[in-house]
């Protein structure tokens, strides 16, 4: 069994008033991850995602490949897993 972990995103570029959120709830949700996605007041979308490496590294190549969605820049660190944590939330 792959090791579960939880990253936290911020993302850069054209990724508000795009779809960004909606796209990443929908892509999460069908990957089985857990966690949520929100606007940031400077023009940023803040991600906690929890589940394998290679599911996490799926949603982000998704949402890169996504258009009219246009990443520039991210930030993500590994954070700790929310063992109880259920299903992935779109917030704001």
């Amino acid at each position: 069994m792959e090791k579960i972990l939880r990253k936290h995103f911020i993302f850069y570029g054209r990724v508000q008033g795009v779809g960004f959120r909606y796209r990443a709830y929908s892509a999460a949700i069908k990957l089985g991850l857990s966690g949520f996605v929100s606007n940031l007041y400077n023009g940023t979308v803040e991600m906690e995602v929890q589940g394998t490496e290679e599911e996490i590294n799926r949603l982000v190549v998704t949402l890169d490949q996504t258009k009219p969605i246009r990443i520039e820049g991210i930030d993500s660190e590994e954070i700790p897993v929310k063992h109880k944590e259920k299903g992935f939330r779109m917030l704001n």
